[in-house]
């Protein structure tokens, strides 16, 4: 079997808690809730929206293919200027677990808490394991030449028999051929008449 590439579900399980971070802030905010302002930073300081900005655009996988996110290259660009902040796993579990404390305080975004701190444990996970982020670069796709497709057009007209079906050549045809008799249409030997009665 092959290894599981852990950055893969640390990425899916933050972004997931960056969207309950938002909407636990929004309910917080917006219910007015005892000690709201924790609400207040994981909506609009860098909890809830920074998590997910950070960890919209997939890493590229070692093996096999990605599929991207849609808008994905948009944001890609963006996390790449950050360098080495942002493809180093370490970096990211830290982030990701000093960015769920402050959150912890309160019960409508005690649930993106608890997701994110376990996103930061398979960030670690992954960290240890060597991975690191590399954005998913698309390749321009190349489009085949027409002539160089097509190998040897075909020498006989359509409709065309099956390639079974096909006539080869046998040796008593290639030698009547070489001593120049003709193995075209045969003559008749009995006369045909047309009468119409």
């Amino acid at each position: 079997m092959g290894q599981i590439e852990w950055a893969m579900w640390a990425n899916e399980q933050a972004l997931a808690s960056g969207l309950i971070l938002i909407t636990g802030g929004i309910v917080a905010t917006a219910g007015q809730f005892t000690q709201w302002y924790f609400g207040a930073y994981s909506i609009f300081s860098v909890a809830g929206v920074f998590v997910c900005l950070l960890e919209y655009p997939r890493g590229k996988r070692k093996k096999g293919s990605t599929m991207e996110r849609c808008g994905q290259k948009y944001m890609t660009k963006v996390v790449k200027l950050f360098g080495p902040l942002s493809r180093n796993y370490y970096v990211r579990a830290f982030l990701h677990l000093v960015l769920s404390v402050p959150a912890g305080f309160l019960l409508a975004t005690i649930l993106g808490t608890a997701c994110l701190a376990i996103a930061s444990g398979i960030y670690l996970l992954a960290a240890t394991r060597g991975e690191q982020w590399t954005p998913i670069e698309s390749k321009p796709k190349e489009r085949p030449q027409v002539g160089g497709t097509i190998k040897q057009p075909p020498s006989n007209p359509p409709p065309r028999p099956p390639a079974e079906a096909r006539k080869k050549p046998s040796e008593e045809e290639d030698e009547a051929a070489a001593a120049g008799v003709s193995s075209g249409p045969q003559e008749n030997p009995i006369p045909v008449t047309d009468e119409v009665v």
